[in-house]
Formats: structure tokens, C-alpha cells, sequence
């Protein structure tokens, strides 16, 4: 067998120490484009621990061929700016000694090249461990370990957090068999036995995404966003021993809280402190639960009340919160998403408006012994309450008070003409229907919603000329008899109709807008063309022709419009009772798209629309995903539901299931009537399929500090 003698290609570098005043930059260097960290960093860490890596230089030669005593840094271009500029600030000597490879042969930007490509890595796990080993081993806090490496403090606990998981997982990493996204997902949890579990389900399995493996290993855990946890507080559920699983690697909505029932218990403490204050203010009885069931409120009268005086202060701060709040919508009606910052403006203008609009209401203080309140927390963590319910056993005693006197403040013998909710009748007596207020939709939305609303319920007067009659008849009736009180209806009998398409723009292309048109085409084609035959032509008219044409011009003077500045909310009452009257179903006429709606609201009212119809899961799946994503995926959850926004559901559908259509009849005719009682219900949480979702991975992790150049 033969040896073979490798004969290197060219000499072994001379290592020497050159004094900086001599060094000068090459032009050969192959990096020109500055990235990873400055000068400044670079040139902070030489200063604390000296030059890690030597410079690869080459001596300048003059015309003649001769060294000139000075060398070209062909390798460590960033080093040697470094190294400048702390003797520029006086921290290093001009003469200071660097350890330097001459070089005599070779291609010098070859050099430079190899250098920079010739060279591997850190592997992540590799920094994560030493960052690790720095703060065990040398006790270095988080935030000197930022400091020292030129990271933020939340980049140093991710990498801390990684080279805390279970070595098993460690051990896949390292071997590529579990991804730097799989990772950071395990670290959701802390408990390695319940890492190495979920890792041991899902490695053989076909489904091993980042979001599948913090939902197994969350599994059971309330989230953050649980009107429990938003109610008690992180701060003292954690007081009380209990564990937050946290992800540092994406938004997790205020982490997991582990003990379940360290949690109810800690809401029902809470929730007995605040039902112990408002006992204080005399109620008979009153009932906490975290949530109160469907129905809880059937069957129960409740106490005529009447909303605290709005102050001076007060409105102001409710006129302006208003003004913005239109404002902005305005300036962004036509983006796709708004942005963040304007998405919190509007959500904090809409929390001081519902504020003022949700006051106090004061009861009749010789009636609160004979009814109570139920106590419970919002889907947002904000408590509930219900004040003045009374039941069935104890009303006879409350009548025998109320008899012949007056409730609340409001005399029996004129019914409260400010009173937002509507009436129900149920077996002689008048019970009253407490709307749950809804969160508010911005001004050009709810014109546009109404927009139809008034289209349909003009069709359904076309429809059913008795009903026109009537309504024409009293509106007519108003105007004889009573003075200002055109505002008790809907109808414009001056014979005025209102442009809906200014505030639909699409409502013109509509099924329900064709028809419409067709009935003004057909009435046209018969009646006369000159104004003058027109009377001898009705004249002639048959009972049911004559009939006809009046619904059809009667609908015309419809007005159920909503818009900006303008109180016309005895208009409105007329007209929700004219659509029980007519049982408008307003299904068949508008649907809740991405486009029609969603795409037009804020994020926190989509997510509160699906929590309303498929309940907290369905919500919790969306609430990460961006706007217009949201509003593609809420139509998807919406779609078949039946669910309505508020503008266009019936007074029986506002007011929730169990009550009958012959009862909405009733309803209506009682907005006349004397008020009594209420009947109150809620709506239901419906479990939704949960939809697919995508997880953003991060970015891989930094370069090392002192790389080749």
C-alpha cells in the first residue's frame, strides 16, 4: 500500500500582535452590507471581555513591491471598526496590541469569502443551555444577561424557558425530530411528565401542529379570558397558590389557570362579598351564581323602576364620547381592519357611554322588601346585577303595599313615556319585557341595518291593507286631536318617504328592493298620467283595488329609520309595535355576512356575537385572528344560526325563546296599557365545531456576537 503525502497549497499563517494604529481597512473584505448587532454593541462587549477572535490581515506593499509597515484587515472589518471607535472615545490606546494572521499568499477576497462561509452555526439549543448555565452557574439575573448580550429581557426568558423542557424533548430537538415551533409550544406547560405524555400521544400520530400540542397540554385549564379569571384577578388567584401556565411564545389571552377549583371557589367568595353589599340596600333575597341559567327570570314580576338623573358632567362626558366615537367611525369606514389603536379608542368610548346608559335605577323603597336581586359576572368580568324581581309567594303582600298609591315615582294613571322596554300581557296583568342591552353599533351601521327594516315592514303594509288603514287611520287621528303628538308614530303623512339607499348603498340591488319597484311599476302603469283623471279613476275603483293602492301609498310614509343626532325614539316604539302586527320576520331579507356586518363592527363585538350565539369555546378559537379573518370565520359560525343584530329583531326576539307569537300581538297592544310587571330572559350558549386555525412561528435565534466578517 502506498502512502500518499498531502503537501498543503500554501504556508501556515503567521499569528502576531500588531499594534491597532497600524491596522487599516481592506477593500477586499466581501461584507458591505451591515446586520446583526452595531458597531456600538460589538465595541461594549470587546470592552468587557476583550477580542475573542484574531483578524485575518495582509501586509500593504508600496509601488516597489516593499512592506510599508502598515496591514489590511481583510477578515474582522466589524472588529476592527470596534476597536476604532473605543479608542476614538478614549477607552482603548492608539497602540494597543491585536492578535493578527499575516497573510502572504492566497487570493485575499478569497479569504475574506471563506471566512464568512467556511464556518457553522450555534445550534439554538446550544445558547439556550449556556444562557441557561449563566444564570444557574454564575447567577446572572435575567435582565444582566439582556444587558451583557444586547437582547430584550422577553427574548432571554424564551431561551431560558426552551432549556427548561424535559430532556426527552431537549434530546428530539437536538435530533430534528421535534421542531423549534413544537418546542416552544410544549413549554406552555412546566410539568415534564405531562410534556413527555402529550409528546409520546402525538409523535406517531399524523397531527403534530404547535396549536394541538398546547390544546392537549392545556386541556382542562380555564383560559385567561374566563369571566372567572377576568372577575377574581391573576394577581390574587395566584395569591392563593394557583398555577398559571404562561406562553412566551404567543399570545395566550392571559395564560391557563390549572386549578379549576381553587377558582370557583375564589369567584364565590367574591361574589358573597359584593351580594353582602347590595343586601345592604334592603332586598328581601339575593342569589349569586358565576352564570345563572336560561329562565332564570321566568315567571317573576319584576318592580317598576326609573333611571337615576344623568348630571350635567355626565351627558357632557356622554356627547363627547359619542361625538368621537362617530368620528372615527367616519374616518374609517372604508379599512379593512382598524387599527389597533383605534380599536381600543373605540372600545374604551363605547365602555364610557354603556356606563352612563346602564345607570342605577331607583325603586320604590317600600317595595324593596318584598322582592330581590341576583348577582352574577359578565362575560367580560364585569359583575351583573339584577335588582327587583319579585316572587310569586310574596305578591300578594306587594300589591297589598302598592294599592292606591303610586310605584317607583311613575303615577299608574300615565304611562312613563321614557320607559325603554315593552309590555306583556299574561292573564289580565301587564308585565313588562327588560331588553338585555346589546353592545352598541356605530351610527352608519345601525341606519343601515334600519334601512332595511324599513323597506320589509313597508312591504308587509303593501300587504295588509287593514293594517295600513289602521295605521293611517291613527296617525290621522293625531293629528286631529292631539297636539304634539305627530311623534307617536311612524308614518310621514305628509306624504314624505325617505331615501333609504343613502344609507344601504347596496339595498337597491336587493330581492325585497325589486319587488318593491315592480308594485310602483304596475300601480303606474294604471292610474292616469295627468293628476286631474285621477279622482274620477278612484272613483270607479272596486273595494279591494282602492284598499290596495292605499297600503301601497301609506308605505311609503314609513319611516323606521335609526341615525345619528336625531331622538325619534317614540317613533321607533310605534314602529316595533307595527312589526308585531304585521309579524315582520326580517330572515328571509338580510343575512349576517362578512360583508353586510362584520366586516363593519369592531373585533370585540364579533367576538361577543359568537359567544351570544356558539357560545365561550367558539369565541375563544377566533379571538386571535385578525379582523378581517375574524369576520370571514364569524360569518362561517353564524351562518344557519338565525341570529339577527338588534336593529332588526322583533320585540319577542329581543326579549328571547318562550314566549308565543299570539303573545306579541298582546305585547303591542299593551304598550298603551298601564305598567306593571316584568318578564325578563336570556339567551342561550350553543357549542360550536371548532374551527381550524393557524399558529405564527418566530423568528430563529440570534447570531452570535462575535462572528467571522
Amino acid at each position: 500500500m502506498t502512502t500518499q503525502t498531502l503537501t498543503p497549497h500554501r504556508d501556515i499563517a503567521t499569528l502576531r500582535q500588531i499594534p491597532l494604529s497600524q491596522l487599516v481597512r481592506s477593500d477586499a473584505n466581501v461584507r458591505k452590507i451591515k446586520s446583526g448587532i452595531s458597531i456600538d454593541e460589538l465595541a461594549q462587549d470587546i470592552a468587557r471581555r476583550g477580542l475573542l477572535q484574531s483578524m485575518s490581515v495582509r501586509p500593504v506593499l508600496d509601488p516597489a513591491g516593499g512592506e510599508t509597515g502598515t496591514y489590511a484587515v481583510s477578515a474582522g472589518g466589524r472588529r476592527f471598526a470596534a476597536l476604532c471607535k473605543l479608542v476614538e472615545e478614549g477607552r482603548l490606546p492608539a497602540d494597543t496590541l491585536v492578535p493578527c494572521l499575516i497573510k502572504v499568499d492566497g487570493i485575499e477576497i478569497e479569504d475574506s469569502l471563506a471566512e464568512n462561509t467556511m464556518r457553522a452555526g450555534l445550534h439554538p439549543l446550544d445558547q439556550f443551555r449556556a444562557f441557561k448555565a449563566l444564570q444557574d452557574n454564575e447567577g446572572l439575573s435575567v435582565e444582566e444577561i439582556a444587558a451583557q448580550f444586547f437582547v430584550s429581557a422577553q427574548v432571554v426568558r424564551q431561551r431560558l424557558k426552551l432549556a427548561s423542557a424535559s430532556l426527552v424533548l431537549l434530546s428530539a430537538y437536538a435530533e430534528d425530530e421535534v421542531s423549534l415551533d413544537q418546542l416552544m409550544a410544549f413549554c406552555v406547560s412546566n410539568d415534564h411528565a405531562r410534556q413527555e405524555a402529550v409528546w409520546e400521544q402525538i409523535r406517531h400520530g399524523y397531527n403534530k401542529e404547535p396549536y394541538m400540542i398546547r390544546r392537549l397540554l392545556t386541556e382542562g385549564a380555564v383560559k385567561g379570558n374566563d369571566r372567572r379569571v377576568l372577575f377574581v384577578g391573576a394577581a390574587a388567584y395566584e395569591a392563593a397558590g394557583g398555577i398559571i401556565h404562561r406562553d412566551l411564545f404567543a399570545e395566550d389571552g392571559g395564560g391557563w389557570f390549572e386549578d379549576v377549583a381553587l377558582l370557583d371557589r375564589l369567584a364565590s367568595e367574591k361574589l358573597a362579598q359584593c351580594a353582602q353589599e347590595i343586601s345592604v340596600e334592603g332586598w328581601k333575597w339575593v342569589e349569586t351564581t358565576v352564570s345563572f341559567p336560561y329562565g332564570h327570570l321566568n315567571g317573576l314580576m319584576r318592580l317598576t323602576s326609573m333611571p337615576d338623573p344623568v348630571s350635567e358632567e355626565e351627558q357632557a362626558r356622554y356627547d363627547a364620547a359619542l361625538a368621537q366615537y362617530n368620528a372615527l367611525s367616519e374616518e374609517y369606514a372604508d379599512a379593512d381592519e382598524l387599527p389597533e389603536e383605534i380599536d381600543a379608542r373605540m372600545g374604551e368610548l363605547e365602555a364610557t357611554m354603556a356606563q352612563i346608559e346602564e345607570r342605577l335605577q331607583s325603586f320604590d323603597a317600600a317595595e324593596i322588601p318584598f322582592a330581590g336581586a341576583f348577582v352574577s359576572i359578565e362575560h367580560d368580568g364585569r359583575l351583573r346585577v339584577e335588582r327587583g324581581f319579585v316572587r310569586s309567594e310574596d305578591r300578594a303582600a306587594l300589591r297589598a303595599v302598592q294599592s292606591g298609591a303610586p310605584v317607583g315615582g311613575i303615577d299608574r294613571g300615565e304611562p312613563d313615556q321614557g320607559a325603554s322596554c315593552g309590555s306583556f300581557v299574561t292573564g289580565g296583568e301587564v308585565e313588562e319585557i327588560d331588553t338585555e342591552p346589546e353592545a352598541r353599533l356605530s351610527d352608519r351601521l345601525t341606519a343601515e341595518l334600519t334601512a332595511y327594516r324599513t323597506l320589509a315592514l313597508r312591504e308587509k303594509l303593501v300587504d295588509d291593507p287593514d293594517t295600513a288603514l289602521l295605521a293611517m287611520t291613527h296617525a290621522l287621528a293625531l293629528k286631529t286631536f292631539y297636539r304634539f303628538a305627530s311623534s307617536d308614530t311612524c308614518l310621514e303623512i305628509s306624504v314624505q318617504s325617505a331615501n333609504l339607499n343613502t344609507h344601504a348603498v347596496d339595498l337597491g340591488g336587493s330581492t325585497l328592493a325589486m319587488r318593491m319597484d315592480a308594485r310602483q311599476t304596475r300601480w303606474a302603469e294604471i292610474l292616469p298620467k295627468v293628476p286631474h283623471e285621477l279622482w274620477d279613476v278612484l272613483v270607479a275603483y272596486d273595494a279591494d283595488s282602492l284598499a290596495g293602492l292605499f297600503a301601497f301609498c301609506v308605505a311609503q310614509t314609513l319611516n323606521a329609520l335609526e341615525v345619528p343626532h336625531v331622538r325619534r325614539s317614540r317613533e321607533l316604539a310605534h314602529a316595533d309595535a307595527l312589526a308585531g302586527l304585521v309579524e315582520l320576520d326580517m330572515h328571509p331579507h338580510w343575512q349576517p355576512t362578512a360583508k353586510a356586518f362584520f366586516n363593519k363592527v369592531t373585533k370585540a363585538q364579533i367576538l361577543a356575537t359568537i359567544r351570544e350565539v356558539k357560545g365561550e369555546s367558539a369565541a375563544q378559537m377566533i379571538d386571535h385572528l385578525k379582523k378581517a379573518d375574524m369576520a370571514i370565520e364569524a360569518e362561517r359560525l353564524i351562518t344557519g344560526s338565525g341570529w339577527l343584530p338588534s336593529p332588526l329583531q322583533s320585540a319577542i326576539e329581543r326579549a328571547g325563546p318562550g314566549i308565543s307569537a299570539g303573545s306579541e300581538l298582546k305585547t303591542h297592544h299593551a304598550d298603551f296599557a298601564e305598567p306593571d310587571d316584568q318578564l325578563v330572559s336570556e339567551n342561550d350558549e350553543v357549542a360550536a365545531p371548532l374551527p381550524a386555525f393557524l399558529v405564527a412561528a418566530l423568528d430563529g435565534a440570534a447570531p452570535a456576537l462575535h462572528a467571522a466578517e
